[in-house]
């Protein structure tokens, strides 16, 4: 797996660690330093994805025969360094791709994203099949890492899947330089200080996802049958969609006396160039995708394990 060390990767690997044994799954990173979980529950390998030789080692070493791609960089970082945003997410993708090909790997996972999405795009259930243009460099690097994908698929049957994720919640890591990591932030004030200042409108709706499904989506597509699947690198994945408004709502039932503000900065023109809500029909049909968790639910769930972590379940 690369990006271990990720909001994503960190919990993915451990899932499969526990999937497949501590020992099969070889966790990556580039410059974070890994967790004692990470480190003490199998393997790990410091990796340069725009560096093939490096990628290489580690498939030879090891055996590899499926790789979970998910060491890239998100929104706000990539706006705020274009160049370094096409290099790790396009060119990494494409030493990834052509390592599957040479040495004919089994699977390969390589997450999407509705980042894929702009301000063209109908922003209300938007569905599977419309048009892609993206209003930032990590959009940009999502379509083409679909379509470079889709190619490697026909051209030289990679068996590479993806999805494209909604904003993800998640109690492990802290936010990772996402346009919806408000949604992981106001958790962490809500509990620490009871205030938070949101960066996008209170009324800015956006699709969201909780970790455990995230987790469960990839495992579910990557073990699914691959002839029955007609799409590979791009299936449309849905949870929930909400407000920053109905979050800090959902919160202050739980911490009545939190207060939100709402101070919209550049992330605003991000998220708005967002869908408000996304039809994942497609993904139900061909590997019988369905969430677990909706608004309240998670919310829940985020402050049980968030006050556990934080103030020792106080």
């Amino acid at each position: 797996m690369t990006g271990a060390c990720g909001q994503i990767g960190s919990e993915l690997v451990i899932e499969l660690r526990q999937k497949y044994g501590g020992d099969n799954v070889v966790a990556t990173g580039h410059k974070t330093k890994p967790s004692k979980t990470l480190l003490n529950s199998g393997p790990f390998e410091f990796i340069n994805i725009t560096n093939r030789e490096t990628i290489e080692a580690v498939v030879k070493r090891y055996n590899i025969d499926t790789i979970y791609h998910l060491a890239a960089l998100l929104s706000v970082v990539g706006e705020k360094n274009p160049q370094l945003c096409w290099d790790v997410n396009i060119n990494g993708l494409y030493n990834i791709l052509e390592i599957a090909r040479e040495y004919k790997l089994t699977r390969i996972f390589c997450p999407s994203s509705m980042a894929v999405f702009g301000p063209e795009t109908p922003r209300d259930n938007t569905p599977q099949e419309t048009l892609l243009c993206p209003s930032t460099m990590y959009g940009v690097t999502k379509v083409a890492g679909e379509l470079l994908c889709d190619y490697y698929f026909k051209r030289f049957g990679v068996g590479v899947r993806g999805v494209r994720y909604p904003g993800i919640i998640s109690s492990e890591t802290p936010p990772g330089g996402g346009t919806t990591d408000y949604a992981v932030a106001i958790f962490y004030e809500a509990i620490q200080h009871k205030r938070y200042t949101c960066f996008v409108k209170e009324d800015t709706v956006l699709p969201m996802m909780y970790m455990p499904d995230c987790i469960r989506a990839a495992v579910e597509l990557m073990e699914a049958d691959l002839p029955k699947l007609k799409h590979h690198a791009n299936f449309n994945l849905a949870a929930m969609s909400f407000s920053a408004a109905e979050l800090a709502t959902a919160i202050k039932k739980y911490i009545p006396e939190f207060t939100c503000e709402y101070k919209p900065d550049f992330r605003q023109e991000i998220a708005d160039s967002w869908p408000r809500s996304i039809d994942d029909s497609i993904a139900r049909e061909e590997w019988n995708w369905k969430p677990k968790y909706g608004l309240s639910m998670m919310v829940k769930d985020m402050l049980e394990k968030l006050q556990a972590k934080l103030l020792g379940g106080k």
